[in-house]
């Protein structure tokens, strides 16, 4: 995410999921088994009857079949509401400031950052009386404290958006992230420590060595990175700081105790994680085509099985090794590794950023039943809704056996070996599925009151979902999971204004602007200086800095700073 998704996605992208009514809630716990839950949306909320809302989201959405998939279409039965969505294709930024221009809003919209710019335009309602009213689910959910953070400014305090990009109370149990490798080389290597940028490369190096080419002599690739468009950060960018000590927030570092805000490229050890970028390509073991090939080509690549090794998140290369996994090519997927620059560097995939709010979805002022719509996104933060857009119908996707759900192996083979496909025909994936981020959630690791956990991420479940080469791969390190080589949340202090990427601009800020100007300039000389002479790699940064210098990038970090101090002062008025 970097927003974006990183993480990221992060973002971003990962997800997770909810709850019930407050009233009533005894009687509701009382009769809550360990299906579909009992709790329904608010007594006034009868009206099943057909109606379409228009819904636009910034990211895209690839497996979407119009809620013609099983849980969409439980999903209009029990709500009688159809989502006649668009998706961002291309510039979702270009995207959402047209639809602000136009007059005209979608009914719904997920609009990430950019949804300043439709508040600037008077597009979006402010949400606040509409869940005091008519959404009990969500203001269960959100609870005191997400109800707070959800408030768009310290100037204005509506609520224009409902979070749904983080789930609250959200633990993770496994690493989407860090550096990969494909799971023959490391076994090829002697299962060695895999710690620092070396150390990898040393995995990539010697089975290129032994391995030059593929089976039908097609030359393996050592290193391949995803320099399109926004995906840039994900992973090229975003890196520098997750290697060196730095929580990622965006473009920018800051200071966990000062909150002093730094251009982060402008640190001197970022900059020698882009030498290490540039020793890689010189001695290649670096994709010659990783700064000119397109998203679908990068994730072709990785699907033939010659790609060792990657700096991603798994939904960014996901799709890749799924392909690997449906043709029974296990041991050419990755594992996860915590890898920093150097030795003194703790690797910081996961530093916490508390319940962060920010990116979620909002009900345009062009919606004519209003009601309508929150009661919609009401049911989906509801147990019964979280729980089908989570697990799916009980007895198709799920069994519950001895009060637990579980999902039959067949099921389970197919979510996380032939994901594109079933999440077309079920609306469901590995981490939750097609409906997960339009409303309110619990994250994982939070049960419902049948014992259960609203997501299908939890130990046992991550544990169960690895294939024998994963398990194979882990045991060597002594590990059940990704996440057990990684950092752990407590070893590190808690970020008060969650993590920057996450907080909206104001439409009339000025950093907008340096923001983008600051981005041409890095996304046109991080790869020069990455592509460079050795020689020249000094030089070619030293330009860098000095285009920075007279682009603003000082301004830029007192503006960013100055907003990082309002949140922080808005969480915790």
């Amino acid at each position: 995410m970097a927003g974006k998704k990183k993480k990221v996605a992060t973002l971003v992208l990962t997800a997770s999921l909810l709850v019930g009514l407050i009233a009533g809630c005894s009687n509701a716990k009382d009769n809550q088994s360990a299906g579909t839950g009992t709790n329904s949306p608010d007594a006034d909320a009868a009206d099943n009857s057909p109606i379409t809302f228009s819904f636009f989201s910034s990211d895209p959405s690839p497996n979407w079949t119009g809620m013609q998939d099983t849980v969409g279409k439980a999903i209009m039965e029990k709500t009688g509401v159809k989502l006649d969505a668009e998706f961002a294709v291309g510039d979702p930024v270009q995207k959402v400031g047209m639809i602000a221009a136009s007059g005209e809003y979608p009914n719904l919209i997920s609009a990430k950052n950019d949804i300043s710019k439709l508040v600037d335009a008077g597009a979006m309602l402010d949400l606040t009386d509409l869940i005091e009213e008519h959404a009990p689910n969500i203001k269960k959910v959100l609870g005191e404290e997400g109800l707070k953070r959800s408030r768009y400014s310290e100037e204005d305090q509506a609520i224009y958006v409902i979070p749904t990009y983080n789930g609250v109370g959200n633990q993770y149990f496994d690493a989407g992230g860090g550096f990969e490798l494909q799971h023959r080389a490391v076994k090829e290597a002697g299962y060695p420590e895999i710690k620092t940028v070396k150390d990898f490369e040393n995995v990539i190096k010697s089975y290129l060595e032994k391995h030059p080419t593929d089976e039908n002599g097609n030359k393996n690739i050592g290193l391949t990175l995803n320099a399109d468009d926004w995906y840039m950060y994900i992973t090229v960018t975003n890196p520098s700081s997750i290697t060196t000590g730095h929580p990622e927030d965006g473009e920018y570092g800051i200071d966990i105790d000062t909150q002093e805000v730094t251009y982060h490229y402008r640190r001197p050890e970022d900059k020698e994680y882009f030498r290490w970028l540039n020793h890689m390509n010189d001695i290649g073991l670096l994709d010659p085509e990783s700064f000119v090939q397109k998203y679908d080509q990068y994730k072709a690549k990785i699907a033939t099985g010659r790609v060792i090794g990657l700096i991603d998140q798994d939904w960014g290369y996901g799709d890749g090794e799924k392909a690997l996994k449906s043709e029974g090519k296990f041991d050419q997927g990755y594992g996860h590794y915590p890898v920093t620059l150097s030795g003194e560097y703790k690797e910081t995939s996961f530093w916490p950023t508390g319940f962060m709010a920010g990116y979620g979805i909002g009900i345009s002022k062009s919606t004519k039943d209003p009601v309508r719509a929150i009661k919609f996104l009401d049911f989906l933060a509801s147990d019964e809704g979280q729980v089908l857009v989570n697990w799916g119908i009980e007895g198709e996707h799920y069994n519950v056996v001895d009060g637990k759900r579980v999902i039959p192996e067949d099921v389970k083979n197919r979510k996380y070996n032939d994901s594109t496909n079933f999440q077309k025909e079920t609306g469901l994936n590995n981490v939750g599925g097609t409906y997960t981020l339009l409303s309110a959630r619990y994250g994982d690791g939070v049960q419902d009151p049948s014992g259960n956990y609203y997501t299908t991420r939890f130990p046992e479940e991550v544990i169960s979902s690895y294939n024998a080469v994963e398990k194979e791969t882990l045991a060597a390190y002594n590990a059940q999971t990704w996440k057990d080589l990684f950092p752990k949340e407590e070893e590190f202090k808690v970020r008060p204004w969650g993590a920057a990427w996450n907080i909206t601009i104001p439409g009339e800020s000025e950093i907008l602007v340096l923001d983008n100007k600051l981005k041409d300039i890095t996304w046109k000389r991080i790869p020069q200086a990455i592509l460079a002479k050795p020689a020249d790699f000094d030089k070619i940064w030293d330009e860098y800095m000095a285009d920075l210098d007279k682009a603003g990038v000082e301004k830029a970090e007192d503006l960013r700073e100055e907003l990082v101090k309002k949140r922080v002062k808005l969480w915790n008025e």
